[in-house]
């Protein structure tokens, strides 16, 4: 734990050689320390995601979210820059890995590194943060509820997605999973069939499914948190994270 950190935006050289926007939090101290990729969720770089970001930092790791949507909209208010993106089908998948790419080598890059990094989405960033592990070189994996690992998008999906199967035999990282029982995308027939996928190509994973839990249970801004499920939730993380990045 760190009681002191520092917080800053830095900027990346994406997929595509854009520059992209970032938000970087460090502990302070001079000790060896894993890092954390987060990825946003839908709605945004935003505000919450960013005290996430903080929340790594002050568990002792360096931590960035990269701005997924800082090529369409440098300089939106979240909401806006997020409705911008979906109008234009959502994030390109390769485009993601290029940027989860660029994220993990500048965490990898800082003087206190110890060269361990991992990945953690929420919603459509759950799903970001497997597709990250399916081809980028991380040590460890956090989904929390993302849409369509498994299962198919309905029509009425706000953006242009395909689910992850033809890629999960592929993927590179030990994987943490956080769910709800009371969601739909995923629903506790989603997770049962990711589970039976990683089980049958003997990917290390676990995971843990909340009973009155629905969609977005960590988001604290929001009607869906759950404190039981959010607490548990955030205690598995650092165990997974303590196991795997070396904190």
């Amino acid at each position: 734990m760190s009681d002191s950190l520092s917080a800053t935006t830095v900027f990346l050289t994406g997929e595509d050689g854009a520059e992209v926007e970032a938000y970087l939090a460090t502990p302070d101290g001079e000790q060896s320390r894993g890092g954390v990729v987060v990825i946003h969720h839908m709605p945004g770089y935003d505000r919450a995601t960013k005290e996430i970001v903080r929340r790594f930092a002050e568990l002792g790791y360096d931590a960035i979210c990269p701005n997924l949507y800082y090529r369409e909209a440098p300089g939106a208010e979240p909401s806006d820059a997020a409705a911008t993106v979906r109008a234009a089908g959502g994030v390109p998948d390769d485009r993601l890995v290029g940027d989860a790419a660029a994220a993990t080598a500048y965490l990898r890059a800082l003087p206190h590194s110890n060269g361990k990094v991992g990945s953690i989405g929420y919603c459509s960033g759950g799903r970001h943060s497997v597709l990250a592990a399916c081809h980028v070189d991380l040590d460890a994996a956090v989904d929390c509820y993302g849409a369509f690992v498994t299962g198919t998008p309905p029509e009425s999906y706000p953006v242009a997605i395909t689910n992850l199967v033809p890629l999960l035999p592929q993927l590179r990282a030990p994987l943490l999973g956080l769910f709800g029982k009371q969601d739909k995308f995923p629903s506790p027939e989603h997770v049962a069939e990711l589970d039976e996928i990683l089980t049958a190509n003997h990917k290390e994973h676990q995971f843990f499914s909340y009973d009155d839990a629905g969609h977005a249970f960590f988001a604290v801004d929001r009607p869906s948190y759950n404190v039981a499920a959010a607490g548990d939730g955030w205690e598995r993380i650092e165990a997974f994270y303590g196991e795997h990045l070396g904190a």
